[in-house]
């Protein structure tokens, strides 16, 4: 933990000085939201042959603007800068898969849940692979990414698989579909969007909800308490008229795995 909170420390140098984070009066005043996204994670935000920011996250990041009434400025964010740039006050609110973590919430706050993150099994039609137990077989061979968090789990409990190690999701996307391995377990909800290049296979994605299923929410500054409660109601509505999901399946082409619990006392 104290390594973890060094990390954020570090980072916080490398952003620059603190600023005292934006209050929801003083964003309604200047008639802009800054909102931090990663256009690196594809489909939460890419970009577009535009060379525009665009995505899931933009386009919710959209929506909310909408309903503050000001006009929305994207801010392009990195894994390891997102939580500096919004503790240090470069922007407003962060997006970019935030999972919410006891050890990120030391230094930040969060929203709501505004999606889940889900794990499970991509694989074919023709596999025959229905469910984790049919991967615990020497008949079967899994691809993952070198360093991933299922690596240990699938070598716990699925010894009797095949590991094809590879350096990065591309290669494991094209291993599947040359039928260089039968399947992967892994987090699935941008796969269909991913394996949408190779509409020769017939993909089957099973999600596999025993292993756990993560939120990923807004993350604002520590004590930022005047848009944060905004943004808790302003989700809650996005959930309940079905926009996040509209949203979710214009990008991620499938229903979000598993719908957020969500309920108007946040």
């Amino acid at each position: 933990m104290l390594r973890l909170l060094l990390g954020f420390a570090l980072a916080l140098v490398l952003v620059g000085p603190v600023a005292e984070a934006r209050t929801l009066d003083e964003i309604l005043a200047d008639g802009t939201v800054r909102v931090g996204v990663n256009p690196n994670l594809p489909p939460r935000a890419l970009f577009n042959d535009q060379n525009e920011i665009d995505g899931f996250e933009p386009d919710v990041a959209r929506a909310i603007a909408e309903k503050l009434g000001v006009e929305l400025e994207l801010i392009q964010v990195g894994s390891p800068d997102r939580i500096p740039f919004v503790a240090a006050g470069r922007v407003d609110f962060v997006m970019g898969a935030m999972s919410r973590k006891a050890g990120r919430a030391l230094v930040i706050d969060y929203t709501v849940p505004l999606h889940s993150e889900n794990y499970g099994i991509v694989t074919t039609e023709e596999s025959g692979i229905e469910g984790l137990a049919d991967l615990n077989s020497p008949d079967v061979t899994l691809v993952q990414v070198r360093g991933t968090t299922a690596i240990p789990f699938i070598r716990s409990q699925m010894p009797e698989a095949n590991l094809l190690l590879l350096d990065n999701y591309t290669d494991r996307d094209r291993a599947l579909a040359q039928g260089r391995a039968d399947a992967s377990f892994d987090g699935i909800d941008s796969m269909a969007f991913r394996l949408s290049v190779f509409p020769d296979r017939q993909w089957k994605i099973i999600p596999s909800p025993e292993w756990g299923v993560t939120y990923s929410g807004l993350g604002v500054q520590k004590g930022n308490y005047t848009l944060k409660d905004w943004l808790n109601v302003a989700l809650y509505e996005l959930h309940a008229d079905g926009t996040i999901e509209e949203l979710w399946e214009k990008w991620f082409l499938a229903p979000m795995a598993t719908q957020v619990p969500f309920t108007p006392y946040f």
